[in-house]
Formats: C-alpha cells, sequence, structure tokens
C-alpha cells in the first residue's frame, strides 16, 4: 500500500500522524503544502471521498482571518478555491492511499488502525 501524508511539518497532528506511522512501521512519503502547494483536481478527489466540509478547516486563525465576504455563502467550488489560495485552510493531516482509493483526514488513531494496519 501507497501512502502520502499531506500537511505541514509543524502542525502538531502531522507531528502526531507521523510520529504514529513510524511507531507502527507504516512507510509514506510527505507532501509539504507550504512548499509544494496543493492543486485543484487532488483538493476536488478530496472533496469527493469525504467531503469539502470535513476538508474545510474552518477552527484555524487562517479561516478567522479571512474577511466575512471570503466566508460568505461557502460551498464546495468556493471552498476549494479558499483552499487553493490558502494551503492552511486545508485540515491537516490528510492521509492518502493508493492513488486516492482511501482518504483519512486529522488523525484519529482508531479509524487508521481499522485503515491502514
Amino acid at each position: 500500500m501507497t501512502i502520502r501524508i499531506y500537511g505541514i511539518p509543524n502542525c502538531d497532528s502531522v507531528k502526531k500522524t507521523r510520529k504514529w506511522l513510524d511507531a507502527n512501521g507504516i512507510a509514506y512519503a510527505f507532501h509539504d503544502y507550504k512548499k509544494e502547494g496543493a492543486d485543484r483536481a487532488t483538493l476536488e478527489r478530496w472533496a469527493d471521498a469525504c467531503g469539502w466540509e470535513t476538508l474545510l478547516n474552518r477552527r484555524g486563525t487562517t479561516f478567522r482571518k479571512l474577511d466575512e465576504d471570503a466566508k460568505a455563502g461557502i460551498d464546495r467550488a468556493k471552498a476549494i478555491d479558499l483552499m487553493l489560495q490558502h494551503t492552511s485552510l486545508i485540515k491537516r493531516p490528510v492521509v492518502e492511499t493508493d492513488e486516492g482509493d482511501r482518504v483519512l483526514v486529522g488523525f484519529a488513531e482508531g479509524e487508521w488502525k481499522d485503515a491502514l494496519c
């Protein structure tokens, strides 16, 4: 199984994820949003797999700092546009297996054990 983690290296959730994967002997590749960005096709695939509402991080400072017009009337298309402009709006981590057959968002050990072990 090929596993790719998407996130930001200094994010606490990403650090927990990487530590857990290492402890469980699960190999992975890491994609750093800050250095490598995110593309529309990937965000659309994730939105299809888990829902854009799950993918959009509304709890972080990046979302809170958006002006009210940007926050108003968010739908799938607008959420994807916002995440392309501000990769910090993508909930972290996102883990994708085998070319998108499974997408996990946020670290949840029980769910991850079932999916990856």
